[in-house]
């Protein structure tokens, strides 16, 4: 499966290669995929970082830095639930 916007590839690409250095894969459902790499492309686009989408931005650069995708509540999420908030990630 491909995406047809540059920073969509260059996002999922980014997140399987982020997978080859954890126990965490992608989500296997594509729609979920789909959903979670447009939603924080479209972040990166407009706030110049690939921010998730499930988090809510403080409009400080420092602070959001921990919401940057993998967020920092990635391990607690899927450690709880078997998947981060957006569902990226998973199990």
């Amino acid at each position: 499966m491909k995406f047809e916007g540059e920073l969509e590839a260059e996002f999922y690409e980014r997140s399987k290669k982020n997978t080859d250095k954890t126990e965490y894969k992608l989500n296997t459902d594509w729609d979920v995929i789909t959903t979670a790499v447009k939603a924080i492309s479209n972040n990166k686009k407009q706030y110049g970082e690939w921010y998730c989408f499930c988090q809510k931005r403080t409009g400080d650069k420092d602070k959001d830095k921990k919401i940057i995708c993998p967020c920092a509540a990635r391990a607690r999420d899927i450690a709880t639930r078997g998947a981060c908030k957006c569902g990226l990630y998973i199990s």
